[in-house]
């Protein structure tokens, strides 16, 4: 509970540094599609940390009697900012297209942390 909301809390701290530094100290260094990528790396950051906020407050309310699902989802959203926004931020500084082949694998651990947490919302109705 306290870590997804401390993941979270760092996590959007980091999209917010990462936004502004990408807005006035890159202006100058990226291209238009290297900023369109940059911003996306934060955008999802973002997203995905205010899930892990979610997550917290989930587990924090009780509403749950097994939080497993939830206690995976949380490490499938840490997994998925590393791999997926990491890797967006390193392709938009150095032009690596490689880089382009993990960002799904981000994505992956993006859409399975969503679908934990249906999951464990639908075993708590139960």
């Amino acid at each position: 509970m306290k870590g997804s909301i401390i993941s979270g809390a760092v996590h959007g701290f980091i999209a917010v540094s990462l936004g502004a530094f990408g807005a006035h100290a890159l202006e100058n260094v990226l291209d238009d599609y290297g900023q369109g990528i940059w911003d996306t790396a934060v955008q999802y950051q973002m997203f995905h940390a205010v899930g892990l906020l979610l997550i917290g407050v989930l587990m924090s309310a009780k509403l749950f009697g097994e939080v497993k699902q939830l206690k995976i989802a949380m490490i499938c959203f840490n997994l998925g900012i590393l791999f997926f926004s990491g890797s967006l931020y390193i392709l938009a500084l150095t032009g690596i297209s490689k880089l382009g082949a993990i960002t799904p694998i981000g994505g992956v651990f993006f859409l399975s942390s969503w679908v934990l947490v249906i999951v464990s919302t639908v075993k708590s109705a139960k």
